[in-house]
């Protein structure tokens, strides 16, 4: 009987293995129809990218945001739009990694930048928050720094622009075309470092810029 016991255990445990989800990629944005196709809501749009070449929707609503299922590469993973607002990221992801007991290292945060040109990636495995106050919010969460992230960039602020001001603000047409482009290449830069790993990512999309 023991045996027996023993056998179904190990079923279970095996089932509870195949179902573990790898990794949580999250979108940072601000919800509500007032801030769609701001500068700061390119995370989200990313996702959204993600979900359809995945064939997959980001609409139940847990971890204060919506999240959606998903395979890259054999690994089960969660795309995450956090709705807290910006400043609050990491409460969402700190409560969908503590739910699918996930690793900081392990959490890909996609997130717009002032610093690189705009439709420029960056992929970082690890880094401070360089001003952005939803990065801020996710390392005091985590309470680490090391966690991979995608940079994509904005373009910098015009001079004497507040910067909240500056990341509000949406795309000219001619910037937006370049930056649908750059959301494609984000959602592939995100499937290569699941796929194939960081190094192999980071060479073939750092500074790589949408068309």
């Amino acid at each position: 009987m023991s045996g027996f016991l023993e056998r179904i255990k190990g079923v279970f445990h095996r089932k509870e293995e195949d179902d573990k989800v790898m990794y949580i990629i999250a979108g940072l944005g601000n919800p509500s129809k007032e801030y769609e196709g701001t500068r700061h809501n390119v995370g989200f749009e990313v996702i959204d990218v993600l979900a359809d070449r995945l064939f997959t929707a980001v609409e139940e609503k847990k971890f204060k945001g919506y999240y959606g299922k998903a395979v890259i590469g054999g690994e089960k993973v969660i795309l995450l739009k956090p709705q807290t607002f910006m400043n609050l990221s990491g409460e969402s992801v700190r409560a969908a990694a503590d739910f699918y007991k996930v690793d900081p290292d392990h959490i890909i945060v996609v997130y717009d930048d002032v610093s690189l040109d705009v439709g420029q990636l960056r992929i970082r495995t690890k880094g401070s928050a360089g001003g952005h106050n939803g990065i801020k919010n996710i390392i005091a969460h985590l309470g680490t720094q090391e966690f991979p992230r995608v940079k994509v960039g904005v373009g910098n602020k015009p001079p004497r622009m507040d910067l909240a001001d500056y990341v509000l603000s949406r795309f000219s047409k001619e910037d937006r075309s370049v930056m649908e482009d750059a959301f494609k290449e984000a959602a592939e830069a995100v499937e290569a470092y699941i796929k194939e790993g960081a190094d192999v990512a980071m060479n073939r999309f750092n500074g790589h810029k949408g068309q």
